[in-house]
């Protein structure tokens, strides 16, 4: 398989097309670098070429390294991996360094051959690497493409060249936005950044590389940090101004990340420590954080949750084998924030919609929704005037169920009530087509209850929307004890077109997601009801990666939300319910009209503007505060343990089918640790004997609820993991 094409023409300028078959945008992979390397030495041998364009046969130029490659590297089975993994990156160096040195004489650094990189559009990871190499980029004036390293997303950092060549070219602070936070912006923001030569017309961008090539100069071809003399902008790590960027950088990352995401630390070190040496050498550095940072287990679960699993599921990794199933029109029922928000991504992803609700002015109100994010896109500069009409002419806002003629999926977003949802499907049924599908968006009652209500309950189906609905990227989709396959693909098909990641789940009391995120906030509670303060309960959370505590979290989601939850919990699991203890404190804060920030008021104290003012003195006069507060690690123990065994028994119980989901919607759903890769990653970095012992420990001073699953402990005996399980069931 060719993966770069090499052309010459009668000027001597030769031509390089990357164009990977059988994609839609191309990714390195390992024979791509091998090919790529063999163009670049028959330009350097060939002495009737002059120079060289690095280009692309497709629309954009490239989306990054093939991470599936990356993964396989990760788990292959040598003697020394981490030599492997460093002499491969130094020999993606060693190819990019010859790009830059071009033939030219060491000494006198004249009578090189300039190669430059022709962008035609997004240009992502090694996309970026290579180009940063070339002694000029050009890019197409293409708005809609994105430029960038987003490798820091993945729980990596930019290992072919390019942490050190962008902070060489703009220093550390400036190059800070792009390495740490994987910021990709269109060819003319990346130009004022400094980071693309020259912004060209599409249809002049060959032509304009191949005018440069033809005129530059030896002087042209020098690389800043090949010259003699030249200095970092802002100043190196021993320069005071330098010195002072690093104290900083270094505080922000911590600040951000609380010491648990490895990557970002592991950058950070190869840029300091890159910047004090020679630029050879820095590359050096460079790749053995990189692979340090690559056989840490925590970048090995990242880039199999984030993104091989991610990608696997978008494609329809669990679909059922039956035709295409894509929405044309979709019905939903109810205009509140999740119907308006479903209502609008389904309009933004071309699909016609119909909004109902009890009156005109609620239908409208949801229909107002969408027009209120395509004004803040048109602010931005995002979205024009002709898009937001286009979306806003496919919403049809009405009261009127016989509009619903003709929809092809039905998704109900009424009031958490069984009674108003059957009565709303009996209403939907009576119009809609015999072969349309009925999803529910309910996020705590039974499917299978609530397929009663239908006379079609094969084509019945939950379809469990994260809010806000624009912002959250998961979708959980609950089969019932009747679903059939083609509700199941309408539904993977319709998540898949509205750019989202699907998981699909069994129905059980709170699916999968709220199953394991309540028990997470019903530990911080307890822990606040036992007289741990609130700050740690919180802040240990946040040391284990989360992205905020559970407390912050339930203030978030409102505690009246909550309290209703544990009603309707109770009523149906009668003596077996398991929450006395958290209820006190629930339905006292609800009691106190404390319900979060939506009142103003809740663990915490918030201003008018609705910003945190601290913790809640109150709390303390209710719940007597320790004289000795637990240690660290226990705190940390119960909030992990509380969420990873539900996530165990989901699979036990056959409610999860997939590890993959399980991870990947922990992640996606309510933030789980993203550095461990999601709970069943987690538990097979940590062990699943260890995780047996924090149990049987827990367990003894807290009570069943921290009871090892017997999966778990069968694990613990034979020193399985959970994706080794799952390698061999697929094998």
């Amino acid at each position: 398989m060719t993966e770069f094409h090499y052309s010459t023409d009668a000027d001597g300028v030769a031509t390089i097309t990357w164009d990977v078959p059988g994609k839609s945008m191309n990714v390195m992979s390992i024979d791509g670098l091998r090919e790529l390397d063999a163009c670049i030495d028959k330009v350097l041998s060939d002495p009737a070429v002059k120079g060289a364009i690095i280009t692309s046969g497709k629309e954009d130029f490239a989306g990054g390294m093939d991470l599936n490659v990356l993964a396989a590297l990760h788990d292959q089975e040598s003697d020394n991996p981490a030599k492997a993994i460093f002499d491969g990156v130094m020999s993606t160096h060693h190819m990019l360094r010859k790009i830059e040195r071009a033939g030219m004489d060491p000494k006198t650094l004249k009578g090189g051959k300039p190669m430059v990189a022709a962008l035609p559009g997004t240009a992502m990871g090694i996309g970026l690497e290579l180009p940063l190499a070339c002694h000029r980029i050009f890019a197409a004036d293409n708005p809609r493409a994105r430029i960038g390293l987003p490798e820091i997303m993945v729980g990596l950092f930019p290992g072919g060249g390019g942490t050190i060549r962008l902070a060489y070219k703009l220093g550390a602070m400036a190059a800070s936005p792009f390495l740490l936070e994987g910021k990709a912006l269109d060819p003319q923001k990346m130009k004022a950044a400094g980071i693309i030569d020259e912004v060209v017309a599409p249809d002049q961008l060959l032509a304009r590389a191949k005018e440069w090539v033809l005129g530059a100069k030896d002087a042209d071809l020098v690389k800043p940090w090949d010259a003699k003399g030249y200095k970092v902008p802002g100043g190196a790590p021993y320069h005071p101004a330098g010195f002072m960027t690093f104290v900083g950088a270094s505080a922000m990352v911590h600040s951000k990340t609380f010491g648990v995401f490895p990557a970002a630390k592991a950058l950070l070190s190869a840029v300091y420590e890159g910047l004090q040496v020679p630029f050879d050498t820095a590359l050096k550095i460079e790749a053995r954080y990189f692979t340090n940072l690559f056989m840490n287990p925590s970048s090995g679960a990242m880039v199999r949750s984030l993104f091989v699993n991610k990608q696997a599921l978008e494609k329809g990794a669990n679909r059922p084998d039956v035709p295409d199933e894509r929405v044309k029109k979709v019905g939903v029922l109810g205009a509140g924030m999740m119907g308006a928000g479903i209502a609008y991504v389904s309009a933004n992803a071309g699909i016609d919609v119909v909004l109902i609700d009890a009156s005109q002015e609620a239908a409208d109100k949801g229909k107002a929704y969408s027009t209120g994010i395509l004004d803040k896109g048109i602010k931005r500069k995002k979205v024009t005037e002709e898009k937001k009409a286009q979306v806003l002419g496919r919403i049809v806002a009405t009261t009127d169920y016989a509009a619903l003629e003709g929809c092809d999926l039905i998704i109900e977003a009424v009031f958490e009530d069984m009674g108003v949802k059957a009565e709303v499907t009996k209403k939907a049924e009576a119009v809609i087509p015999a072969d349309a599908i009925y999803a529910s968006n309910t996020s705590t009652l039974p499917i299978s209850e609530l397929a009663k209500a239908s006379a079609r309950p094969e084509q019945f189906i939950g379809i469990h929307f994260f809010s806000p609905v624009d912002k959250m990227l998961l979708v959980e989709i609950i089969k019932g004890e009747k679903t059939g396959e083609r509700a199941v693909a309408k539904s993977l098909d319709y998540v898949r077109q509205i750019r989202k990641t699907p998981i699909v789940v069994n129905d059980a009391r709170f699916f999968y997601a709220n199953r394991c995120i309540i028990p997470y906030i019903n530990e911080g509670m307890r822990l606040v009801k036992e007289g741990t303060a609130p700050a740690l309960v919180d802040n240990a959370a946040r040391l284990l990666g989360f992205p905020v505590g559970p407390l912050q979290l339930v203030d978030e989601t409102s505690l009246d939300l909550g309290a209703k939850i544990a009603k309707a919990t109770k009523a149906a699991m009668g003596n077996a319910y398991p929450d006395e203890a958290v209820d006190e404190v629930v339905f006292w804060m609800v009691d106190e009209g404390r319900l979060g920030r939506k009142s103003n008021a809740g663990f915490f104290d918030y201003d008018e503007a609705g910003k945190r003012q601290g913790y809640w003195p109150g709390l303390a006069d209710r719940f007597e505060r320790l004289d000795e507060q637990p240690d660290l690690a226990e705190v940390k123990n119960r909030l992990m343990m509380a969420q990873v065994l539900e996530a165990v028994r989901a699979l036990e119980e056959g409610v999860l089918e997939d590890i993959r989901e399980g991870d990947v919607g922990a992640i996606l759903g309510w933030g789980f640790a993203p550095w461990s890769g999601g709970p069943f990653s987690w538990l097979d970095i940590l062990g699943a004997a260890r995780a047996v012992e924090i149990c049987d420990d827990l367990e003894a001073r807290f009570g069943a609820r921290f009871k090892a699953p017997q999966m778990l402990r069968d694990m613990a005996a034979s020193g399985e993991t959970f994706y080794g399980r799952a390698a061999k069931a697929a094998a």
